[in-house]
């Protein structure tokens, strides 16, 4: 793909998804807003893309913040084409019985209202535009319970929910909404899963999981109009059609 004269802003581009998906579409040629809470991660993506690329440490979970993130990327690159809003915690993990009620209240706040801080600081840009993308990562919890995951499971359905609503009200409007599933992917959250020791998803093998940049590439093809057959729905990676159609395999 030619993303070139694109901009992207990825929430949670510090490690994992979000900065595969920074290395990636900026090799398509697009602009790249890195968002995370840290700056150090970032600000060394940042400069290991160059003059395309720009950290903006924020706070997904602070709409001010997120909205101050949204301009600081428009005034750089004049625009804003794609959002990913990739930024999520699974920690702590907790049963219901025992789960510290602000702890999980975070969790919530991070990937729910982060998401939808997302969007809504997105739209007004791309509605001026006439359009753009907005992509989703949502995971197999969000359809299913996952033992001592009531935070995570309700967060991801939730924000699938989001999606769905979002591609309801804009998709006349030129907003191609989307969510992505990449199944167990080899990152930092899955090393907190596998300490936890809870659950079947625990005991899997690190080998069992996907390397970060397959679903990075994933969301990349969804950009692209071979993908507009899915808009308004959620792709998951584990489906080997889709897999073919990305290139992974």
């Amino acid at each position: 793909m030619d993303l070139r004269g694109k901009t992207v802003l990825i929430t949670g581009a510090s490690r994992g998804i979000g900065a595969e998906a920074g290395r990636i579409f900026a090799s398509a040629g697009a602009n790249v807003a890195l968002v995370a809470r840290g700056a150090g991660h970032i600000t060394e993506l940042a400069a290991e893309i160059g003059d395309q690329a720009i950290a903006i440490p924020c706070d997904v979970s602070d709409y001010a913040q997120v909205e101050a993130a949204v301009q600081t990327c428009v005034d750089r690159f004049g625009g804003l084409d794609i959002l990913i809003g990739n930024a999520g915690v699974i920690e702590p993990i907790s049963h219901l019985a025992t789960a510290d009620p602000a702890e999980w209240g975070k969790v919530i706040d991070i990937n729910l209202k982060g998401v939808f801080y997302g969007m809504r600081a997105a739209l007004p840009v791309m509605q001026k535009a006439g359009g753009g993308s907005i992509l989703t990562i949502s995971s197999g919890a969000a359809h299913g319970p996952v033992e001592a995951w009531s935070h995570y499971c309700s967060s991801k359905a939730g924000a699938a929910m989001l999606t769905s609503c979002l591609d309801k009200e804009e998709r006349a409007q030129g907003i191609r909404a989307m969510g992505l599933s990449p199944g167990t992917v080899a990152t930092q959250m899955q090393r907190e899963i596998k300490s936890s020791g809870i659950n079947p998803i625990s005991k899997l093998a690190w080998e069992d999981h996907v390397p970060a940049d397959w679903p990075a590439k994933t969301l990349l093809w969804m950009c692209s109009a071979d993908a507009d057959e899915f808009i308004g729905s959620e792709i998951s990676l584990r489906d080997e059609g889709i897999r073919k159609r990305v290139g992974l395999i």
